[in-house]
């Protein structure tokens, strides 16, 4: 295995062979001696600068680099911790020093509804603007996956492989991969910062479910975050289709539990600190009224002063062609708190 100048393997690693070969075994059990192979105890600066608790986190694999406007956008997969599969995220660096020696601004994407981490990377056309501002942005995908993770038994696109909803499950079956709370807010960033880049200061944006999660998160965390932006999110999840067949699933039947995960709800509820904010939302959007509560989210703004800057674009729809068209815009916001 060829070990790059960061101390990450590019490549797959040769399997097994002789007596320690264990040939046929399960994808998860093999994801776990992957694991404990190429673990360490770890402690890590966070984007303030603080120091990050240890922890035993599995060191992330190449797997492909693409120049891009002078940057780097590349592909990682890693086995995860909270997640217990093997998880792939890509990161856009926008020079090669962010890498190595300086220190910038990192802007995490959470993506939508089926989605991979390539959905953004390939249709958003971030790349430029972010190389320009000086922003390296981590792109995760949006749940568990793999033959051991459960999915939804009737086979919908809208709950399970592809729908992780940013939260830490405590039902049964889901309970046991279905942590991308944990994932996204405490394993991916010692994953990425300090070994594959760093970071200075974090900002978080996403579309639609990623929308709902990178607002929940930055209002749980504005320790964390400096900046948040969201595209068309679901903001009102505990009172839309969507929300509920993931919550009752994920979180069980009590409704209690589901408003820590409801934008909506945290801010009916009062937040421990402001997290500069900017969403947009088409006018246009099929998904508007049945499953996003835009209006809900601008009255829980308003009656809370969180000060979001939430504004309906003339026109637009839901997905990466409204995306792509104010990303720049997005990006320039985060760049600005981010300094």
């Amino acid at each position: 295995t060829h070990v790059n100048a960061v101390g990450f393997s590019r490549g797959r690693a040769e399997p097994p062979k002789g007596r320690h070969a264990r040939p046929g075994r399960p994808e998860l059990r093999d994801a776990i001696c992957a694991y404990k192979s190429q673990t360490s105890e770890l402690s890590s600066r966070s984007g303030t600068g603080r120091l990050v608790p240890g922890i035993r986190i599995a060191m992330a694999q190449l797997k492909s680099s693409m120049k891009c406007f002078g940057g780097e956008q590349r592909r990682y997969t890693h086995v995860s911790a909270s997640l217990q599969c093997t998880m792939t995220f890509s990161v856009f660096l926008p020079s090669p020093a962010t890498a190595t020696s300086q220190a910038g601004p990192v802007l995490y994407w959470l993506s939508g509804l089926t989605c991979t981490d390539e959905n953004f990377s390939t249709k958003a056309g971030a790349q430029r603007a972010a190389a320009q501002l000086g922003i390296a942005l981590v792109i995760p995908d949006t749940s568990p996956r793999g033959a051991s993770v459960p999915a939804d038994p009737q086979g919908s696109w809208d709950f399970g492989h592809g729908a992780g909803f940013y939260l830490d499950a405590t039902a049964a079956p889901w309970q046991t991969h279905y942590k991308m709370y944990s994932y996204i807010v405490q394993e991916l960033p010692k994953v990425v910062e300090g070994p594959i880049l760093l970071a200075s200061k974090r900002g978080i944006s996403g579309h639609s479910m990623g929308g709902h999660g990178a607002l929940v998160i930055s209002m749980r965390h504005p320790d964390r975050y400096s900046s948040c932006s969201a595209f068309a999110p679901i903001a009102h999840p505990t009172k839309c289709p969507w929300g509920v067949k993931a919550f009752s699933n994920y979180l069980g039947g009590g409704e209690g539990a589901w408003k820590a995960y409801d934008a909506v709800e945290i801010l009916r509820g009062g937040v421990a600190g402001k997290v500069p904010t900017l969403v947009d939302q088409g006018t246009e959007d099929p998904w508007l009224k049945e499953q996003l509560s835009t209006d809900a989210l601008i009255a829980a703004n308003e009656e809370s002063g969180y000060g979001a800057r939430i504004r309906y674009q003339e026109g637009y729809e839901h997905g990466y062609y409204f995306v792509s068209t104010f990303i720049e815009e997005h990006l320039q916001f985060h760049a600005d708190h981010l300094k």
